[in-house]
């Protein structure tokens, strides 16, 4: 909710002005409804201009963009729905074509007041469009900032769903997004929910006995990769396969206090943990950014905070011990339970072992005494320096991170240290993109980003890109100093609190979700992360830095999501871990609907892929990332072979392997198809990988030159004759 003062609305509407205000000037009013409510009071108020500064309101009477105040509020039991139809004027692009925009933006109030306005008859239509295709970009960084502004005023949506359906025909696997790397679905022939060790054992016992390939899959799903996908693309081809659900094995959790540990079953949830221990006195130190995981599926992909200080950020390096379910001999009744000590070498590849060496029954992880910490966000302009200073930031900050906009030319440094336990402040980190969103923004803000990449508008994507990045500042980027709205730093607060997030997770009504449920024509992307070599981070800067300045509004696309997220994760002992102290670098972008569309520019997010894991070597995420991420990723690891044997031990018969999990944990690349590197399923060395009906050729990279990307050229002739 808001504070009593009007500093968040005020500042808000300061950003969309400024953004609208040169553009729109001149222009004839569409009709505009505004609904404001003023807080402690709870009363609803029909004119904004009392509550705006008067330089803002100034601005609002000369771009002539309302025309009309009107309130439209209702009762939804014990809330109060206040709905707010806004109408923005037409913007003419030089060929004459226009659209006129109407949305209506619903924000749930809790606690419905005594008395409150009549409802008048909203307009008729939420949407209407008039000529042309072109979608002004105003009208999209006011989509943008709305978005925002409704993840923290509403607090209601949808629950994530099952990530298994099934029929009599068999089960159907999907990830959190609603689409794997190759689009094709991930089918079983039946789905098991063990609820105990026993009742796991007895599954695997019973896939052994039958000849069953076997994949154990999370409540949540929240993988990229097809790693728990058991075998075939179809009901037809699901063969002899079975899936592990460990959504209901998720009761026990056990807190040693004498020996600082806590053992959980495989299917606890990250957020179920964390309060579990907090609860006793205790708190995690490593932890995702996202809280939507289990802990198993955590530790099996490497999943990672962002740390050099201690043992790290990565949650496998505080494992002390695991109980995992193998294939065995008849005698041994097909299936048994090996328990994997710190001692035991098969622990360090149990604790990262991408699912493919049995089923994961338990683990047990190290705990500190409950701890405070302190957050704040610096946004410099000046981003020339990252290489120079990451490393000395990582030591100074125990859980430092940094955030650069490219094209922005903004970087955000996050100071994130321990404060004593008695330090003022029961701060939330509730990080904006994780909280839940109004369906209707999510997806308006996706159906605005389909008409700029159909449109090829990159100025629209900066303009959002630029309200984006305003709007995470004037917020904290999801940082509430009380738990309910950010008032300034630092945000001091207890670890449980701060160390990661997803509150569009536990939403219970149908009016927001997750903004990325695929059960919503909401946000669809990539997510792409590499991991470097403390060493070879400052180079690949350079090189992205030469890439943007070629032409700084290419990365408008990637900003709209996060830009480059920069977190730390330290040398590991697990043998699919890292070898060496690395910095992980994330970025999200824009996925079509359609596989065949092109992106708006294809080549510079490919170019910026090729330098990360060719040029200079990083290891993939193994949760995220496209397939050629993967490629050739079995020589980067010094104990790969380690790990192997260790597989061979285990799991001689492969029931836990399939041809998925194979491609990614052996690199192998996809078959060469018409538009494969659309998809990242290939790289590109013929025109028809891409899209040359489109106008996408293969062609070098720019700065990257052995890179071989999908560029588009407004020429019909192919660039491809100068690929060596």
């Amino acid at each position: 909710m808001f504070s009593n003062d009007y500093s968040l609305m005020r500042a808000l509407l300061e950003i969309i002005v400024e953004t609208m205000q040169g553009p729109a000037a001149g222009v004839q009013a569409a009709e505009c409804w505004a609904a404001v409510l003023e807080l402690p009071c709870c009363w609803i108020a029909s004119r904004l201009g009392p509550f705006l500064p008067s330089r803002v309101a100034a601005a609002l009477g000369n771009i002539q963009i309302v025309k009309g105040y009107r309130t439209v509020v209702s009762p939804r039991g014990s809330s109060l729905a206040v709905t707010t139809w806004l109408g923005l004027p037409n913007d003419i692009d030089p060929e004459g074509s226009s659209l006129t925009i109407t949305t209506c933006i619903t924000l749930m109030i809790p606690n419905k007041p005594k008395n409150f306005p009549s409802t008048p008859s909203p307009p008729s239509s939420i949407f209407k469009m008039a000529g042309g295709h072109r979608l002004c970009s105003q009208i999209l960084g006011f989509i943008h900032a709305l978005q925002f502004l409704c993840s923290i005023t509403t607090v209601y949506g949808m629950v994530p769903q099952s990530p298994v359906e099934c029929s009599s025909s068999g089960c159907i696997l999907r990830n959190s997004y609603g689409a794997w790397g190759d689009r094709r679905d991930c089918s079983a022939l039946n789905v098991t929910y063990p609820t105990t060790e026993e009742q796991l054992r007895s599954a695997v016992s019973y896939a052994v006995q039958n000849n069953l390939k076997v994949k154990v899959v999370t409540k949540f799903s929240h993988t990229i990769p097809k790693l728990a996908c058991p075998q075939g693309s179809s009901r037809a081809s699901a063969g002899a396969t079975l899936l592990i659900s460990t959504e209901k094995y998720d009761s026990g959790i056990e807190i040693d206090a004498a020996n600082m540990a806590v053992t959980v079953d495989a299917g606890v949830g990250l957020r179920q943990l964390i309060d579990a221990v907090e609860s006793r006195g205790f708190s995690l130190v490593a932890a995702p950014y996202w809280e939507g995981v289990t802990v198993a599926g955590v530790i099996s992909t490497g999943a990672h905070g962002s740390s050099w200080w201690g043992k790290g950020g990565s949650v496998h390096d505080h494992v002390l011990a695991i109980t995992l379910v193998v294939p065995a001999s008849r005698s041994e009744g097909y299936a048994k339970v090996l328990r994997l000590e710190a001692q035991d070498p098969m622990l360090n590849a149990a604790k990262l072992s991408l699912g493919v060496l049995g089923a994961i029954s338990k683990v047990k992880l190290s705990i500190e005494h409950r701890f405070k910490r302190s957050i704040r966000y610096n946004f410099s302009e000046i981003d020339d320096v990252i290489e120079d200073v990451y490393a000395e930031h990582a030591k100074k900050y125990e859980f430092a991170d940094i955030t650069w906009y490219p094209s922005r030319h903004t970087v955000v440094y996050r100071y994130d240290s321990r404060v004593p336990l008695n330090a003022s402040g029961d701060g939330l980190n509730d990080f904006i993109g994780f909280q839940p969103n109004s369906i209707l923004i999510s997806e308006s803000v996706r159906t605005a980003e389909k008409l700029l990449e159909n449109k090829r508008n990159v100025n629209g994507k900066c303009l959002t890109a630029a309200t984006t990045l305003g709007f995470k500042r004037l917020i904290g980027n999801g940082l509430k100093n009380n738990g309910q709205i950010f008032s300034g730093y630092p945000v001091v607060g207890y670890q449980g609190k701060m160390q990661t997030s997803g509150s569009c997770l536990y939403s219970t009504r149908f009016d927001t979700s997750c903004a990325w449920d695929p059960r919503i024509k909401g946000l669809f992307f990539y997510e792409s992360t590499a991991i470097f070599p403390a060493t070879a981070f400052g180079d690949f800067v350079r090189d992205v830095r030469k890439l943007r300045d070629l032409k700084p509004e290419n990365f408008c696309g990637v900003d709209n999501y996060n830009g480059l997220l920069i977190r730390f994760i330290k040398a590991s002992s697990a043998y699919l871990g890292q070898p060496e102290n690395s910095v992980v670098v994330d970025f999200n972008y824009y996925r079509a609907n359609d596989p065949s569309n092109p992106r708006l520019n294809q080549d510079l997010l490919e170019e910026v892929e090729q330098l990360a894991f060719f040029k200079y070597g990083a290891k993939p995420h193994w949760a995220k990332n496209r397939n050629v991420a993967f490629l050739g990723v079995q020589h980067k690891y010094p104990k790969f072979d380690m790990f192997i044997a260790a597989k061979q031990k285990m799991d001689p018969q492969n029931v836990f392997s399939s041809e998925w999990s194979d491609a990614i944990l052996y690199g192998k690349e996809s078959e060469k198809v018409d538009g494969c590197a659309l998809e990242g399923l290939c790289i590109c060395s013929e025109d028809r990988h891409c899209s040359p009906q489109k106008g996408f050729y293969c062609s070098h990279g720019l700065v990257y030159k052995e890179a071989r990307v999908c560029r588009y050229s407004q020429s019909s002739t192919s660039p491809s004759s100068t690929i060596a």
